[in-house]
């Protein structure tokens, strides 16, 4: 198969999609981009000064490294320490990056994987201009990660599995990437309900995290599948009805946690 019929598969268009899409929020600087639509950053979650960052944590951040897009706060439940090494899967702009240098300190190192050249610029530039010195940026694709095995001891990400075409690849690179006993701790939007295979071909609706998205059950099915165990995939409140149960919106936020056993 020549590059060019790769590039042209439904997969390959997709991510194009999703560059694109968010090269133009890098460059545009707000949530969505410079036509921000409510509700459409993150599926229902909508845009945010991100959902579940404590008010001192936002403080500590440097100018432009918080555009809006996640929906949650996974460094928060990784309980980092000093000294790990942390990678997160879609960085952005950085802010997740940044949160976790100041919990693995100097002795600790964050790597941030993207794949939108624009996004890596502004993380880059953000980075020099707050030296942050453990930090660093790599271009590259969640489902064929730019980093040796077994090399980081946390892999974290916001919002991003969801746009990825094949997230059994993207589970599996963060499985072979991670040492014995690593954690992974993400937030993402899942499926509340089964999403119509019209939805799901609609790039409009894949690009803002609302098409993407894969129930709870085969979430966690995929996760032990792949290798990881004690898997937990906890819906945020907002993904809840008042009895506990699901509400019939398609999507909802969640937290997922998994390790990579020792053995």
């Amino acid at each position: 198969m020549t590059a060019d019929a790769v590039r042209g598969s439904p997969a390959e268009r997709r991510k194009d999609q999703v560059r694109s899409r968010y090269a133009a929020v890098a460059t545009g600087g707000a949530c969505c981009g410079t036509v921000a639509e409510a509700g459409t950053c993150c599926g229902d979650s909508g845009c945010s000064t991100q959902p579940g960052y404590a008010t001192e944590e936002l403080a500590h951040l440097p100018p432009g490294a918080d555009l809006g897009l996640g929906c949650g706060n996974p460094a928060a439940r990784a309980s980092l320490r000093p000294g790990e090494v942390v990678l997160d899967l879609g960085s952005g702009a950085g802010i997740d990056c940044f949160l976790a240098s100041r919990r693995v300190g100097p002795g600790g190192r964050v790597i941030g994987v993207d794949m939108t050249p624009e996004m890596l610029s502004r993380a880059r530039a953000i980075a020099r201009s707050g030296r942050y010195r453990n930090v660093e940026f790599r271009l590259g694709e969640i489902d064929h990660l730019p980093v040796p095995d077994r090399s980081v001891d946390v892999v974290l990400s916001n919002c991003v599995v969801n746009l990825v075409p094949d997230k059994a690849a993207a589970y599996r690179e963060a499985f072979r990437v991670l040492r014995p006993g690593g954690r992974l701790a993400i937030a993402d939007v899942v499926a509340t309900r089964p999403i119509a295979s019209k939805e799901r071909s609609d790039p409009s609706r894949w690009v803002s995290c609302s098409a993407g998205a894969i129930e709870v059950s085969r979430l966690r099915r995929l996760l032990r599948s792949v290798g990881f165990s004690r898997v937990a995939v906890e819906l945020a409140p907002a993904a809840r009805a008042p009895d506990g149960h699901r509400k019939p919106a398609s999507v909802g936020a969640a937290h997922i946690r998994a390790v990579k056993p020792s053995r």
